[in-house]
């Protein structure tokens, strides 16, 4: 993100999305740095981020409009297989998704506990985990696509639980 300027939406994985709300030069035990405060649009909260981080806490632009397509495909995925194993078990190998800050991830995540629910209730873990992951795509898919269907796709409303 080297190009990135005051105004610019990110997405700080784990968080969601948020505006760069300052590029500051600060001098921290002697040393000069570049911080990008970036505030998170759902909680209000502030986060400086020091330039040479960005990589390593997976700060990154908003998705494009092409990925944005790609995600609404993986969401339309109705055959993805769903794990059999322990609700506790699928519970941390889905925060690993999340905590990638991978929007296909994420996605992967929103679908397969939304087919999971068809079948079983799912634990107060995963519905957190669900509520966690459509929150976090939302934002993004409606900053990243252009598109004006995107609220009125009917399987997509109701994945997002739009038409309620």
């Amino acid at each position: 993100m080297d190009k990135i300027k005051v105004g610019d939406n990110a997405v700080y994985p784990g968080h969601g999305v948020g505006k760069v709300v300052a590029i500051d030069n600060k001098e921290i035990l002697g040393a000069h740095q570049t911080f990008y405060t970036v505030q998170i649009m759902d909680s209000g909260m502030k986060i400086m981020i020091p330039k040479e981080n960005v990589g390593s806490v997976g700060l990154r632009p908003i998705i494009s409009e092409e990925q944005a397509q790609e995600v609404i495909g993986i969401l339309k995925q109705s055959e993805a297989k769903v794990d059999n194993q322990t609700w506790n078990r699928r519970y941390r190998e889905y925060m690993e998704k999340i905590k990638t800050g991978s929007v296909f991830e994420i996605a992967e995540v929103l679908r397969d506990l939304y087919l999971l629910k068809v079948d079983k209730e799912l634990s107060f873990g995963e519905r957190k985990l669900l509520d966690t992951a459509r929150g976090l795509l939302l934002k993004e898919l409606r900053l990243a696509s252009k598109l004006t269907n995107f609220d009125e796709e009917e399987d997509i409303r109701e994945i997002f639980g739009l038409g309620q």
